[in-house]
Parts: structure tokens; C-alpha cells; sequence
């Protein structure tokens, strides 16, 4: 069974502090412990498969180095800055960050970029950073609907290899879904899209009651149904002359506007 395997000739420091900047050094697949770095400048570093355990990174400059399948665990990176770096496949766990990361620390491609801002999500909300996690979440969901835009879409060569025939049907249905969702409520991020959503079911409940029970040529008939189609919606006012199939579209409607409304309201308080 060893003859399988190859030794990764992984070096592990523990308990140690860099002494002064660094520029131009490889420090691929290491396993650092307890590492300490303050008010230091890293300049075209190599830290590819590298993890970095409880360690203390305050107030440093890291400027084109490259994190290529990193891990942060319950280390501190608060007041480092971070410069035309690179972080594919990297994860953040329990780890203290300032979320100015997001702003242009982002891999090139959109699939990268949604697990980059998804990892970076989890992180913030494991510190209890509301705000933060509220941004990586936006980023998120942005760069998830152009990758799937682009899956069933795009001529790029990648995603061509990749989602070819049935997979590519998937990732088109997996879209339709996603932009259906956004629009509806903003897959739960966008209490807004909501609200714009209760606002076109009230105006299609006002025209089939204008177009059933009143008269559409007359203007007065629009109002008067508009007045009335939110008490409709809510149940307050049943019109006898709309049949038990529609009734019972606008009360699964209620429903199921009421429980995103809910689930909006509960996925802002659990992060707080």
C-alpha cells in the first residue's frame, strides 16, 4: 500500500515569528502554527497549499502573493492589507479578516468568485461580523448568476469542456431557477424584490376582479379594485362571485408571501 503514496514534503513551523519582510519567497505547502507577522510587508510570497493555524498576522502588507489552496484557521488577519493577490481554492475558517478583502481580492473566474465569497461568508458569520457576512452574500449570489448564466450560455472553451449536453440543459434550468427566485424575493437577500412582488400579485388580483365582477371600460371600476385588492390578498374580503379555485390561489399566495417575509426577517436576525 505505500508504494501508492509519495511523501508531500510538507514542512511544519510552530511557534514561529518572521523577523523581517519578505520578497520573493516560497513558502508552498506549509503547515504554519502559531506563526506571527506584525506591521510586515510580503512581496511576491508563495504560500500555495499552505495553512495557517491560530496564527497572528496583524497589520501586514501582502502585495502579489499567491494563497493557491490556503486555509485560515482561528488565525487574525485584522489591518493586513492584500494587493493583487491570489486566492483560489482558499478557505476561511473562525478567522478574523477585514471584509475590505472583498473588494478586490476576487479570482478571475466566476465560479472561484462564488466559492471565494461563499467561504469568506461562513467566516464572517462564525465571528458574529453581520455586516460583512450581508456583503460576501450580494457578491455571492452576483457571481452565482453569471456562472450559471455562462454554463448554459457562454462559448468560453471552459465552460463549453465542462457543461456539455444534459449538463448544460441542468445548468439552464438551474439558472431559470435562480433568476426566477431573484426576482421574486431575492433569494431571501432582498426584502425589496419582496415587496415589488406583493405589489404585481395586488395589481393581477385588481385586474381579475375588475375583469370579473366590474365593468372594464370604466376607470372608477381600476380604482375602486385596487382599493380593495390588498384586503383580498389578505383574506379580509372574499368576493363571492370569485370562484373557490382563485380563492384558493390568493391564500396560497398569502402563504407563501408571508413565510418569505418570515424567512427574510429570520436570516437577518441569525446573523446579528
Amino acid at each position: 500500500m505505500n508504494k501508492q503514496f509519495r511523501s508531500s514534503n510538507r514542512t511544519t513551523l510552530v511557534d514561529k515569528a518572521f523577523a523581517h519582510d519578505q520578497v520573493g519567497v516560497k513558502f508552498q505547502n506549509h503547515q504554519f502554527q502559531r506563526l506571527v507577522a506584525r506591521k510586515r510587508r510580503f512581496e511576491d510570497c508563495d504560500f500555495s497549499f499552505s495553512t495557517f493555524d491560530s496564527s497572528y498576522l496583524r497589520n501586514c502588507v501582502f502585495d502579489s502573493c499567491v494563497f493557491v489552496g490556503c486555509s485560515f484557521e482561528k488565525s487574525n488577519l485584522r489591518g493586513s492589507h492584500f494587493s493583487g493577490c491570489k486566492f483560489d481554492y482558499v478557505r476561511f475558517s473562525n478567522t478574523y479578516i477585514d471584509p475590505e478583502i472583498l473588494d478586490t481580492e476576487f479570482p478571475s473566474q466566476e465560479n472561484l468568485q462564488k466559492d471565494f465569497a461563499r467561504t469568506l461568508r461562513l467566516n464572517f458569520h462564525q465571528i458574529g461580523d453581520a455586516a460583512a457576512a450581508n456583503i460576501a452574500i450580494r457578491i455571492e449570489l452576483n457571481a452565482t448568476k453569471i456562472h450559471l448564466h455562462k454554463a448554459w450560455r457562454s462559448r468560453e472553451s471552459y465552460y463549453r469542456k465542462k457543461y456539455a449536453g444534459l449538463k448544460r440543459i441542468r445548468k439552464f434550468f438551474e439558472w431559470a431557477k435562480f433568476i426566477s427566485l431573484d426576482f421574486i424575493w431575492g433569494n431571501g437577500e432582498k426584502p425589496l424584490n419582496l415587496l415589488r412582488s406583493i405589489f404585481l400579485f395586488v395589481i393581477g388580483v385588481a385586474l381579475c376582479d375588475v375583469f370579473i365582477l366590474r365593468d372594464p371600460k370604466l376607470l372608477e371600476s381600476y380604482v375602486s379594485a385596487f382599493l380593495q385588492a390588498p384586503e383580498v390578498l389578505l383574506g379580509v374580503v372574499k368576493p363571492a362571485d370569485f370562484s373557490g379555485l382563485v380563492l384558493v390561489a390568493i391564500a396560497a399566495a398569502r402563504y407563501i408571501m408571508f413565510a418569505c417575509l418570515v424567512s427574510i426577517l429570520i436570516r437577518r436576525w441569525s446573523r446579528r
